[in-house]
């Protein structure tokens, strides 16, 4: 029998690593290029302090969080919860269907570098870099506040901030150690895989507490949650079969079309 809250406090704990180890990998990408071209402590000062703002933002959010009524709590979060996970997952299915680049790390990474050897001046690797440490720090900070709200909104709710705060900070120190052992961006994570998982994920707390906000009683509890993950996968899996189907069709019709034209602009006189 499994204990009331563990699935929550499982799943809040699942998807803060998750959502912390693709966002700390897009992060790394920027570091690593603003590093290697105006040296490593202007990247690393310029990191630090993102990270070091986003944990203020972490206690701070936190701490206003607990003063809000429980029930209030349950709705304002799944509202905010189901907005960042379509946004996520409505990314992750259009890539998916092909629809949508996939983020590619390596082109990302060798853009940065032109851009800050356009931007670096003689001699700047000896001493601290600005414009650098504005772009390391602009990156953790931009990547990282959507982590920060999704670690605060299930870990509230679910009983398990710090928990959660824990296994964020765990996929952090994860990419940090591979960014600093291989001096290159992690391509091989499978980031729209996980983008995809954890706006499953996400979306489906949103509607459970949202939910239960509004005064449904699920049936069976906590494991509701568990069904109504399994619907949002099959439905986020059927709509990008659809987009795929639609995307076939229309690069088939397309030549269709052409023919059609040329055929039409040689019958005439």
């Amino acid at each position: 029998m499994l204990e009331p809250g563990l699935i929550q406090n499982a799943a809040a704990v699942g998807t803060a690593f998750a959502a912390s180890l693709v966002e700390c990998v897009e992060a790394l990408t920027i570091v690593l290029a603003v590093s290697s071209i105006s040296g490593w402590r202007s990247g690393l000062l310029g990191a630090a302090s993102g990270a070091l703002f986003l944990a203020a933002m972490l206690a701070i959010a936190g701490g206003a969080l607990v003063r809000v009524p429980l029930n209030d709590l349950h709705i304002v979060v799944g509202v905010v919860l189901l907005l960042f996970g379509l946004s996520w997952l409505r990314k992750a299915v259009l890539r998916a269907a092909g629809m949508k680049a996939q983020r590619d790390e390596a082109a990302i990474y060798s853009r940065q570098i032109d851009q800050m050897r356009s931007n670096v001046r003689a001699g700047s690797a000896d001493r601290l870099d600005y414009l650098a440490m504005i772009a390391a720090f602009k990156a953790v900070v931009i990547e990282g506040v959507e982590v920060v709200l999704i670690v605060v909104a299930v870990g509230r709710i679910a009983g398990a901030l710090v928990p959660a705060a824990l296994g964020a900070t765990a996929a952090a120190l994860v990419v940090v150690a591979l960014g600093i052992a291989i001096h290159r961006p992690l391509t091989r994570v499978p980031e729209n895989a996980l983008k995809f998982g954890v706006g499953v994920v996400i979306v489906s707390f949103g509607i459970f507490w949202l939910g239960e906000g509004l005064g449904l009683a699920w049936p069976g509890g906590d494991l509701a949650v568990l069904a109504i993950i399994a619907v949002v996968f099959a439905l986020a899996h059927l709509c990008a079969a659809g987009y795929r189907l639609q995307s076939h069709r229309t690069r088939d019709e397309v030549p269709a079309n052409l023919i059609s034209l040329q055929r039409g602009r040689s019958k005439r006189p």
